[in-house]
């Protein structure tokens, strides 16, 4: 019943049978046969189907964390008691800052803890990182925190925080950094981010009125478009512009410095895994 339980998750979270079967890897069929097999198991319809869309109703939405805390379960059965001992698959999420920076370091480390373990990277950004966390196709994700409460079943532990800072092309002159803001265009961070929300949070608070010249997610190429000229940008103190000499300068924000926080997110019944536990000291320790 273990797949059962797994493709009801899938559902729960996608909407429809035909999305949630593209994500596991089922024909849409297949995962109604599945959902058909846990009803009549249960004895309860579990969504309400409206049109494609599969809607949770009340007995749904009360097995949905049941059904998460088992499959967790069966999970810690599998898993040995010490972290050198694990073999198999640890499915990591990270942006794209946190892969060209200290993953690296941390994988080696795990690497030597436990050379068993097969880790495999998932690119993404914060939002889509956490969603996966919490639907349980990922194990952890580092990502930025976000501006709102976690799910209850999440738990994030802080790896560092990064201060924003105002990068401008070499040749513009002031170090005044609203001034700059109020009169040159903005390359700005992308808005649907969680870094890029807290600049907009910045801008309201500073009461500033900007151009945008470009809106993007990638911090070293938000670097590129300033050094080439197009604008100025509010961005963290992170990514692989900081090991390369950029032809750009660096404005702090002093007292109206902000940052963002880079944290470790893993589900509430997972994070006392002994291999989860290693992880995150490999991360600390880089």
């Amino acid at each position: 019943m273990l797949r059962e339980l797994r493709t009801f998750i899938a559902v729960a979270r996608h909407g429809t049978f035909a999305a949630a079967g593209m994500h596991i890897g089922l024909t849409q069929s297949a995962v109604s046969a599945q959902i058909r097999n846990l009803e009549q198991a249960l004895g309860v319809r579990l969504f309400d189907r409206t049109g494609r869309q599969a809607i949770l109703n009340a007995a749904g939405h009360r097995a949905l964390p049941m059904a998460r805390e088992m499959l967790e379960i069966f999970t810690r059965m599998a898993t040995p008691e010490a972290a050198e001992q694990f073999s198999g698959e640890l499915r990591i999420g990270a942006i794209a800052t946190v892969q060209t920076g200290l993953l690296a370091a941390a994988l080696l480390r795990l690497r030597e803890a436990a050379p068993k373990v097969e880790p495999k990277l998932i690119p993404g950004v914060s939002l889509n990182l956490l969603s996966q966390v919490d639907a349980g196709e990922l194990d952890l994700a580092i990502l930025i925190e976000p501006p709102f409460d976690l799910p209850k079943e999440l738990h994030a532990e802080i790896l560092r925080e990064e201060d924003f800072v105002l990068i401008v092309p070499c040749e513009l002159e002031g170090d005044d950094p609203l001034r700059i803001l109020a009169s040159q265009p903005l390359v700005r961070y992308d808005r649907t981010s969680f870094g890029g929300r807290q600049v907009t949070r910045f801008l309201r608070r500073q009461r500033l009125e900007i151009q945008v010249a470009l809106e993007l997610d990638e911090l070293d190429a938000i670097v590129r478009m300033v050094e080439a000229g197009l604008g100025v940008s509010l961005i963290p103190e992170a990514g692989l512009w900081l090991e390369r000499e950029a032809a750009i300068r660096v404005i702090r924000l002093g007292e109206l410095t902000f940052q963002r926080r880079i944290i470790l997110l893993t589900r509430h019944g997972q994070r006392s895994q002994p291999i989860l536990q290693l992880f995150a000291r490999c991360l600390q320790g880089a």
